[in-house]
């Protein structure tokens, strides 16, 4: 390794992106800064205590059932509180009617400070969109963006200000449920797609009447829980922390992210409700971060259970001097906060930052001057085309053997499986004021000649699998509809294994022993490990919880209408017990070759290889595409920008969307480096037999890494460039940074060059 040109760790923590470039609420100036303080002024300290206190809206329930019952108040209870000025914000609410009755209560109240309305909009309001982890498929910022604007207007029209979301989670392990809700194992589809996300859902700025607050969460490391189990621990170096967690979040602060939002869980031995370090020394400190940081549901109480708070007061004083601006359910700061700063073991000063910025977050939004914008205005057509565009486009095509798709329209189809005539499974987890009714199920879409279930999602059915082999017979292709259930991702549902359950699997052996060409529709949140004949069809489609659009998306893949272009944006893997597994793994002193995957002593399992079954970035077209004339400079001056420019051919007979990855691998370095990172991407349409050049540039910053000394470093050596195209499609080149021969100076414990 030749000497490493170090910057000071401030000014490379900037340059990597890890620092927030401006505010993400602007701070308040002029009339605005005068109101706010005189407000503080005014409020008593249970009026304060009201603003940082946010509760279920029971005014206008959902229905829906996203937490466990704490704190349950009922409706006339909440007004009364609103009045008392003792509620700043509700969540979960849905409709304007009832919004604009709680926003009447919060102008009764002393200081007639308007209520802000949250809800958890992960993947739609009204219409449903595929779930973040299948739209990620999509590999396209602008769809994820229109979709993030399209769930803005819905949901302003409905009374909602704020959205818990995007889940910006870099996950690695499948067996944790929440991967349906972010965008899957890498770092820079994460970071893309957290400032697409946050940018689509605030629109042009917060006091726009259909902008809404976006929350990127789960800060920080909450994807990193040990063994895949929901609410566990954590525990990380401060190099990985930087490397993989914090990038997007980071970035979704750079765009305007008006709030984040806790982990529940431990980090690296403190709860992350009340870790200080977490909270206050790296997202406000390092990330500059100057929004509202809200508890998640009843986290601040939950650290009793924790065992790093004796008592409810305890749980609210740790969590608001952590940096926790707004308790959420629980009531810990309504209730407990003015007796603290009673007895002094909560300064005044911060429960006065708090609420300014939870004051600034209102002004931000325009509420003081109207407390009712957005709530009258007429709702918006619901947005079905983009929600089949989004569902078609998540669909990835994982296996074509033998070309046994696209089916011609005359073909006798057998649909079979429990998700075939099936809608309640449609949305998925998260669907929030969605309606299953809302969806179109593939049976309608299709309109098959036979439709049996075979089996429920978990149970056999009496005659199930007879009745199905028997319309299999009959069919001339059978699709085959399994997987998981909704109520088996998302929050609360991490698994043990991530099979097909057993009763499905049991139908699919029976169906491909009758030997007709087997199409498997997967309906999923996560990655699943694919076994027997599931694993072994001849056609595979990832088809996700895709939403509103669900028939009609798959079913204009099937018959060739639209072109399969989702690619995996996490690896299936060959079993349960590879989790975590990511393409980006770091490498090993043992690495298996390619042409023995179980040599001895080799890094592998007894029984799987050190290689997914279908790797992140997988994914295949009803064409095929080649990559040539690759072009890179053999040696690039320290500090330079690195040119990448290849053709792309669309080699097959019909139209497709290329996914074209740039992925890059440091030979030498101070730390072990991922065998492979990709760094960028590109969507690209091509006509049959059309080819065309594109360019990428690598800044020096997509080499940086963090040293063993805890600092941010671009390192001078040899470098690996791999370009792909989903499955099929791959060239390797190198180049090499040259070595900086200007003198290093130490600063502040790191280095820097003059």
């Amino acid at each position: 390794m030749t000497a490493a040109r170090v910057l000071d760790r401030r000014t490379l923590l900037a340059r990597a992106g890890l620092l927030a470039a401006a505010a993400a609420i602007p701070r308040p100036a002029g009339a605005a800064a005068t109101r706010i303080a005189a407000l503080i002024a005014r409020m008593t300290i249970e009026e304060k205590a009201g603003q940082l206190s946010c509760f279920n809206d029971e005014i206008r329930p959902v229905g829906a059932v996203f937490n466990p019952v704490v704190n349950a108040q009922g409706a006339a209870a909440q007004l009364a509180d609103i009045r008392a000025g003792r509620i700043g914000m509700l969540f979960n609410g849905y409709g304007a009617q009832g919004a604009i009755r709680a926003q009447e209560a919060a102008l009764a109240s002393r200081l007639r400070i308007p209520l802000l309305f949250a809800a958890d909009l992960i993947h739609g309001c009204r219409t449903i969109f595929p779930i973040p982890l299948g739209e990620a498929a999509a590999f396209d910022v602008d769809l994820s963006r229109r979709v993030a604007r399209a769930v803005a207007v819905e949901a302003r029209a409905a009374g909602i200000h704020w959205t818990f979301a995007p889940v910006v989670d870099v996950a690695r392990d499948q067996r944790w449920g929440r991967v349906a809700e972010g965008a899957g194992e890498d770092v820079a589809l994460n970071v893309a797609l957290a400032v697409a996300r946050v940018r689509g859902f605030q629109g042009a700025g917060l006091a726009r009447a259909d902008a809404l607050a976006a929350t990127p969460k789960h800060f920080a490391g909450y994807a990193e829980v040990r063994g895949g189990m929901e609410y566990g621990a954590v525990d990380m170096s401060d190099a990985h922390l930087r490397e993989v967690v914090l990038p997007p979040f980071a970035a979704a602060f750079r765009a305007g992210a008006a709030a984040t939002m806790a982990a529940f869980t431990a980090f690296n031995g403190i709860p992350a409700t009340a870790n200080r370090h977490l909270l206050t020394d790296i997202l406000r400190e390092d990330l500059g971060f100057t929004g509202v940081c809200v508890s998640d549901y009843d986290a601040d109480r939950e650290l009793i259970a924790h065992g790093v708070a004796a008592d409810e007061a305890d749980a609210a004083r740790l969590a608001i001097l952590a940096g926790i601006d707004m308790s959420m359910q629980s009531g810990l700061f309504q209730r407990h906060l003015p007796a603290l700063v009673a007895s002094g073991a909560v300064p005044i000063a911060v429960v006065d930052r708090a609420v300014a910025r939870v004051l600034a977050l209102k002004d931000a939004f325009g509420l003081f001057d109207d407390p009712f914008r957005g709530l009258r205005q007429p709702a918006a057509p619901p947005p079905t085309a983009l929600a089949r565009e989004a569902a078609t486009r998540s669909i990835v095509l994982l296996r074509n053997d033998g070309a046994v798709l696209p089916l011609a329209p005359a073909t006798r189809v057998a649909l079979i499986g429990p998700f075939g005539a099936d809608r309640t499974h449609l949305n998925g987890p998260w669907s929030f004021a969605g309606r299953a009714e809302d969806g179109v199920d593939l049976a309608t879409a299709i309109r098959p000649f036979a439709v049996e279930p075979g089996s429920g999602i978990h149970h056999p059915l009496p005659g199930g699998i007879d009745r199905a082999v028997a319309a299999a017979r009959a069919a001339d292709v059978v699709l085959l509809a399994i997987g998981e259930g909704a109520d088996m991702s998302g929050e609360g549902n991490s698994r043990v294994a991530i099979t097909v359950p057993a009763a499905q699997q049991a139908l699919a052996e029976a169906v491909a022993a009758t030997g007709k060409p087997l199409v498997i529709l997967l309906r999923h949140g996560r990655a699943l490990a694919l076994e027997g004949a599931v694993r072994d069809a001849p056609a595979i489609l990832a088809t996700w919880f895709l939403g509103a659009g669900t028939g009609h998306a798959v079913a204009d893949i099937l018959f060739g209408r639209a072109e399969p272009s989702g690619r995996l944006p996490v690896s299936f893997p060959f079993a349960t017990g590879q989790q975590p597994w990511s393409y980006d793994r770091p490498a090993t002193g043992r690495p298996a070759p390619d042409d023995a995957p179980l040599a001895p002593g080799r890094a592998h399992w007894r029984d799987a290889p050190d290689r997914a079954l279908f790797p992140f970035g997988a994914g295949l077209s009803y064409t095929r595409f080649a990559l040539d004339r690759v072009r890179v400079p053999a040696t690039v001056p320290f500090g330079a920008p690195v040119p990448v420019s290849l053709r792309v051919r669309n080699i097959g007979p019909r139209p497709g969307l290329a996914c074209i990855r740039l992925d890059i691998h440091d030979r030498v370095a101070s730390r072990i480096r991922p065998v492979w990172q990709m760094k960028r991407w590109l969507r690209l349409p091509l006509a049959p037999r059309a080819a065309r050049h594109v360019t990428f540039t690598l800044t020096p910053d997509d080499l940086a890494l963090i040293t063993p000394t805890g600092h941010p470093s671009i390192e001078p050596g040899a470098f690996d460039i791999r370009l792909s195209e989903g499955m099929e499609a791959t060239a390797v080149t190198s180049f090499t940074v040259a070595p900086h021969d200007a003198p290093i100076l130490e600063i502040n414990g790191g280095s820097s060059v003059p």
